[in-house]
């Protein structure tokens, strides 16, 4: 008796597993209507009208998911063209920022002036060095063999 009652527990749960794995598994419900089918998504509630073509069964949006669709589309394009138009006005504020800081070539050339004249000063110090440091050494003592 005990074996038996051991045995029927897994087969009457296995039984009822069944139609609750077939329950998740259905997601959509099909009607049939005068023109075709009607396709629900049990989970989301969305509506799709169906009908057979060369032996396929093609699906297209409802109306109002259409017009939902549509509304998302336009909003989309909207904000798409908002965040052209600031990439644009970003661009050409960091292309005239750039331009007003470099300098003009009359200040280049001032500049460049300058760091010549610097270098030139800087060379002529090193080459009086030069001969300060030749002149205090001594003469080379002779070869003596």
């Amino acid at each position: 008796m005990r074996s038996s009652a051991f045995l029927l527990i897994p087969l009457l749960a296995g039984l009822g597993a069944g139609p609750a794995l077939a329950a998740e598994t259905q997601r959509f419900q099909m009607e049939k209507t005068d023109n075709g089918y009607v396709r629900m998504d049990t989970q989301t509630g969305e509506m799709s009208i169906c009908e057979e073509r060369s032996g396929q069964l093609v699906c297209k949006l409802a109306a109002d998911e259409r017009s939902a669709l549509q509304d998302e589309i336009g909003r989309l394009q909207t904000e798409l063209k908002a965040i052209e138009e600031r990439v644009v006005k970003l661009e050409g504020s960091l292309t005239a920022k750039l331009e007003s800081t470099l300098p003009t070539e009359e200040e280049f050339e001032k500049t460049m002036g300058y760091m010549e004249r610097f270098f030139r000063s800087f060379m002529g110090i090193v080459k009086d060095f030069e001969k300060e440091d030749k002149a205090g050494q001594p003469a080379p003592a002779p070869d003596k063999t």
